[in-house]
């Protein structure tokens, strides 16, 4: 049986991007990937062993979104579009998506992301059929919280995490899936965005972040 992971953060890993947080964005921003402008928006980097990645808005049978547009064969490859007008620390964000890839048909949320060994991330898996919470700190993975649910490759979700506090409440197609506590680590501001894994082409038709507070 194939092993499937989220990478280590080993030191050989790449990071393409400058991680620290600005200021916090006091209201509700909802992005909609209507025009290549909006790529603006967005930092991009990558961990893990391979070259840089493109990401783009596409416009195809599959929808419009924003999309990693070339694939990484590589099970340790990570990409991330970060939003970066909005940091926090108590945030809600979410996003709809369509994703498929031969080995990880995958989408995920990143929340108080200060670097890659310190960071919450969410993933919504189509092989697994799960949803999962995962905490990094000081490079090492946890998953704080999982559930089974149909993620399919072929259909439209929502994925949302709300980050409030030690407290960590995660969504799916609209609905709480599930809870989950952090007291020992509860995380300082960070950036907040989107990521895939190896050679998923997710396509992401919107991104919604907001302060809880």
């Amino acid at each position: 049986m194939r092993t499937r992971y989220f990478p280590c953060l080993l030191p050989i890993c790449m990071l393409l991007f400058a991680c620290g947080p600005t200021a916090s964005h006091p209201s509700a921003d909802t992005v909609t990937f209507d025009t290549s402008e909006r790529l603006a928006d967005f930092d991009f980097g990558a961990l893990g062993d391979g070259g840089p990645l493109k990401w783009s808005i596409i416009d195809d049978d599959a929808g419009r979104g924003l999309a990693r547009t070339a694939s990484e064969p590589s099970e340790s490859r990570l990409a991330f579009a970060f939003y970066r007008h909005f940091s926090g620390r108590d945030v809600y964000v979410s996003t709809r998506f369509l994703t498929n890839g031969k080995n990880d048909p995958a989408a995920g949320l990143v929340v108080r992301f200060r670097s890659p060994d310190d960071h919450y991330a969410v993933r919504a898996d189509a092989i697994e059929n799960s949803v999962t919470l995962y905490r990094i700190a000081a490079g090492r993975r946890e998953v704080l919280g999982s559930m089974a649910i149909g993620v399919s490759g072929e259909a439209r979700h929502t994925l949302g995490i709300a980050a409030s506090e030690d407290r960590f409440t995660v969504f799916f197609d609209g609905k709480e899936l599930f809870v989950a506590t952090d007291r020992r680590f509860p995380g300082p501001p960070g950036k907040v965005g989107l990521w895939t894994q190896a050679d998923s082409t997710t396509l992401f038709e919107s991104l919604q972040v907001s302060s809880l507070h």
